[in-house]
């Protein structure tokens, strides 16, 4: 058998190569920590879409590249950076760039063919977009997996609302509003990761899978490589964060924390509540809430309405997400200046905007998915 690649960029970020017949992906932007840029997604994209195809091709495995002085990543999440300057230079490709993401989203989720996502080291934000939909989501000793969109004031996109809202409880409410970094023993328990393998062993399961063999047998080779995984953490909170992440909005939540005084963990959580974005809070509440009732693409376009309400609703520097990322990547001064300042400020009316699609649903940019 023998199969081409597409064409891809030419700038390198993404390598693509064919071994037996797996297609191995390594995103290679590892100066960045693998952070996805318009590109990428579209090699990305372009890769998938040919391999899907490809009778050569029976498992598609990704991973992240490594660089000596740099943290291990799987993927860091979206490039943030190109997100503040796009949006105040109103630049179209910030339009693009979350079209093209969460189609190639939803494309992973509905892959036919077994893909593998290798999760070792940091993944966040846009790294769990191209790892969620995996047939199987490998987990390290070193994976520091998270959706920290409230950090920026944003909310967890790429799908988030669909995959965190079917953690089991209220899990998916907590990780949602406080970005929380979770480790394999609770990213297996929460059902967001599928197996362990030490990082140690990941060149080697590679070498397992780069044979000739049928879809069936490699994806069995790749869970006979799996090892015990790593006891849980935070999973031992589990009873506090479904009494109190049950809460009808944020301040019941808060609430809620602040009565658990038997405990000092859930004071940690409301200082961390308390630092992000009142408004981008309440439509992460909103948002979880209304995916537990939707299928993927129907969540993926809310989620499209959403990210266009962030840069537009307020535009420029009066952003809510411009203002969370000039914080925290631009200016580093870790000081956003959130409108409303207070939790008990936002209103109904200001979390119901999120949700009203400047769309008809006809011209939706992700009409087409199903």
């Amino acid at each position: 058998m023998s199969s081409t690649l597409p064409v891809l960029s030419g700038e390198g970020l993404v390598l693509a190569e064919r071994r037996g017949s797996l297609g191995l992906i390594t995103l290679n932007r590892p100066q960045a920590l693998n952070a996805l840029s318009l590109s990428m997604i579209r090699d990305l994209t372009a890769l998938l879409l040919a391999w899907r195809d490809d009778p050569a091709v029976q498992v598609v495995l990704v991973r992240g590249a490594a660089r000596e002085g740099k943290g291990v990543a799987f993927c860091a999440g979206g490039d943030i950076r190109f997100f503040h300057q796009a949006a105040l230079a109103g630049d179209p490709r910030l339009e693009d760039f979350f079209t093209e993401e969460y189609t190639l989203n939803h494309l992973i989720h509905g892959y036919p063919k077994p893909y593998i996502a290798l999760m070792d080291g940091i993944v966040m934000g846009g790294g769990m977009g191209i790892s969620q939909g995996a047939a199987l989501r490998i987990v390290t000793e070193r994976t520091k997996m998270a959706m920290p969109e409230t950090n920026i004031g944003l909310f967890p996109d790429v799908g988030g609302g669909w995959f965190l809202s079917r953690c089991p409880g209220r899990v998916g409410e907590f990780l949602a509003l406080t970005g929380q970094v979770i480790g394999a023993g609770d990213a297996i328990a929460w059902g967001l990761a599928d197996g362990y393998v030490p990082s140690e062993a990941l060149d080697g399961l590679v070498e397992a899978l780069s044979v000739d063999a049928d879809a069936v047998s490699l994806l069995a080779r790749a869970r006979s490589c799996l090892h015990d995984a790593p006891r849980p953490v935070l999973q031992a909170h589990g009873a506090i964060i479904d009494r109190c992440f049950a809460g009808s909005e944020v301040a019941a939540i808060l609430a809620a924390l602040d009565r658990e005084a038997d405990s000092p963990w859930p004071a940690e959580i409301v200082a961390t509540l308390r630092k992000r974005s009142p408004l981008m809070l309440a439509v992460t509440l909103e948002q979880v809430r209304r995916a537990r009732r939707m299928t993927l693409a129907e969540d993926l376009r809310m989620e499209r309405d959403l990210v266009r309400h962030c840069f537009h609703l307020r535009p420029g520097a009066a952003s809510e997400t411009v203002e969370g990322i000039r914080a925290l990547a631009v200016d580093k001064d870790h000081a956003p200046r959130w409108n409303p300042p207070r939790i008990e400020d936002v209103t109904p009316a200001m979390v119901q905007a999120f949700f009203a699609s400047p769309w008809p649903a006809h011209a939706h940019p992700l009409n087409g998915l199903r």
